[in-house]
């Protein structure tokens, strides 16, 4: 321990045995968005019991962090707390400071929550804030805002600390509520209100034979809800590893077909797949016709005619996602009449080693239980078959080729607490329960992304499985890439990188960017479609 260090925990504890107001400080763990104004870096909260000014800030960044990418560092105040509060401990009067939901106030602090009290554009390596800010009488928020420049590399990350603070001119004790993580970058792919939408849900990820990467989503114009809603399918192009997007494109649009207005016939809920061996891209979706502006799980009933339950419908594209066919109905090729709902497991489908085109599906039966299971094509997207489901009372699911033949179907188990997880090896006609079913990957009942990466493809010559969800069995926060080397019978915390832990719809799809990065576009607490991009050698440390 050097001297410098002893000397400030000697002064620390000294003004501890004083009685003097400590700063306490929560750091942010969520992605600091390049297209946004404001991201939160620090929360902090001072209960002045006994001081009256707060002069002074100091911040330092590590030697690896790139300052001629910080366009800004802010400091803000946010008031005090509410009295119905006063026996909890929190870190800011109302949450969030930037809204990832409000129309128009996605980018930067809302002015009726903070005030910006000092502002530095050219930070070096510590980084002092002098503010002089009067103190209320009891507890004080203040935040630490960062914003990036444009040309910031998705793959740079920012470690900072608080290393100091001087409340009434003197040194003042700083507690520390959470462990140190690097802030890692990110884009807002898609925000409320982009393109006249409320809101964009249910994101789909994959990298085409050429490159480029193709997110897929629900473009839900009115709200947020689900089908049957004014919905279309969006797809968003990046031709440079994600670090720019091109003009939204809606490759499933249905309007106001049959005479019946555009939220009678929305169609949602995307996979995406690439055609490895010939380049075509395929997306799937539900597209529901009627239903009153009811609720497609409900609402949708048995038969296969337009006006009784939602269709199957795809679309191609054979120049790399610019251009998309018309919708291609598969409805009578593949569902039981008897089922009341047939849809796609949202998120992504692969192209097995032998070629076969494989979706993950789900349906409701006649007895309204959900089941998931896959459909598949031999002959390159021309006609699709499903067999069997795998796993009852369970919906939203991903498919991997995990061994030469043998799938892996990782679904939502209604269940609730974990993941359901089963394995075929001849397309779906028989299925057995892996191993980790129901006990290795916890869930709060939510879709998850799979994604099997075998050893020729990756920089670290391994057979990687990749894994995103939730990391809660509870509620929808903690957004977590895991990986296995084991085949998915364990995913070792050491191979965890948590990229969210604030709150938000929590669907997610992954995809290798190239042999060395794994790209993730999903709903975050900070845009409704972000992309993160996370080498793997930072996930799995060999």
């Amino acid at each position: 321990m050097n001297r410098m260090l002893i000397l400030n925990l000697l002064m620390i504890m000294t003004l501890v045995a004083q009685g003097a107001d400590t700063v306490q400080v929560k750091q942010a763990k969520a992605p600091i968005l390049i297209d946004r104004n404001d991201n939160v870096l620090f929360y902090i909260r001072i209960d002045a019991k006994k001081a009256r000014q707060f002069n002074e800030l100091t911040l330092e960044f590590s030697d690896q962090a790139k300052l001629q990418e910080i366009e800004s560092v802010k400091l803000y105040y946010s008031g005090t707390e509410a009295a119905q509060r006063s026996e909890g401990v929190f870190y800011s009067p109302v949450s969030p400071y930037v809204s990832s939901h409000v129309v128009g106030k996605t980018k930067g602090a809302n002015p009726s929550y903070s005030i910006r009290v000092a502002e530095n554009r050219s930070p070096k390596r510590k980084l002092v804030f002098s503010p002089d800010y009067l103190l209320f009488p009891g507890i004080n928020y203040f935040w630490i805002s960062l914003q990036m420049k444009p040309n910031t590399s998705l793959l740079s990350t920012i470690d900072v600390e608080v290393i100091s603070a001087r409340l009434d001119g003197k040194y003042a004790p700083i507690s520390v509520a959470t462990e140190h993580t690097s802030h890692r970058m990110g884009i807002g792919v898609r925000h409320a209100g982009d393109d006249g939408s409320a809101a964009y849900r249910i994101p789909g990820l994959v990298t085409t034979n050429e490159g480029t990467l193709l997110g897929v989503y629900d473009v839900r114009y009115n709200s947020s809800v689900d089908l049957q809603e004014y919905v279309d399918v969006g797809l968003s192009r990046s031709t440079d590893k994600g670090q720019t997007w091109e003009k939204m494109r809606l490759p499933l649009s249905f309007g106001e077909y049959g005479g019946l207005p555009k939220a009678q016939n929305g169609v949602g809920d995307p996979s995406i797949l690439v055609d490895e061996k010939t380049g075509t891209i395929w997306i799937v979706a539900a597209w529901t016709h009627g239903m009153g502006n009811g609720r497609a799980w409900v609402n949708s009933m048995d038969g296969n005619s337009l006006e009784t339950t939602a269709q199957l419908v795809l679309s191609k594209s054979t120049d790399d996602g610019k251009t998309w066919s018309e919708p291609i109905n598969i409805t009578e090729q593949v569902k039981d009449p008897s089922w009341n709902f047939l849809l796609q497991g949202p998120g992504r489908g692969i192209t097995m080693q032998d070629g076969t085109l494989v979706f993950p599906i789900q349906f409701i039966d006649s007895t309204r239980v959900p089941n998931a299971g896959i459909m598949y094509s031999k002959d390159r997207g021309k006609t699709w078959i499903i067999h069997n489901s795998a796993r009852t009372r369970t919906t939203e699911s991903q498919v991997a080729e995990v061994e030469p033949g043998v799938l892996m179907l990782n679904m939502r188990d209604d269940r609730g607490g974990s993941r359901a997880v089963s394995i075929s090896r001849d397309l779906g006609k028989q299925w057995t329960e892996h191993p980790s079913s129901r006990s290795v990957l916890q869930e709060p009942v939510c879709m998850a992304s799979l994604l099997h990466v075998r050893a020729e493809e990756n920089v670290l010559g391994r057979d990687i499985l990749l894994f995103s969800n939730p990391n809660s069995s509870q509620y929808r926060h903690r957004i977590t890439i895991k990986a296995s080397l084991d085949g998915g019978l364990s995913f070792p915390e050491e191979y965890q990188v948590m990229l969210d832990e604030d709150f938000g719809w929590g669907y997610s799809c992954l995809t290798m960017i190239d042999r060395e990065t794994v790209g993730i576009l999903y709903e975050s607490s900070v845009a409704h479609m972000t992309f993160q991009a996370v080498r793997l050698t930072d996930l799995i440390k060999l």
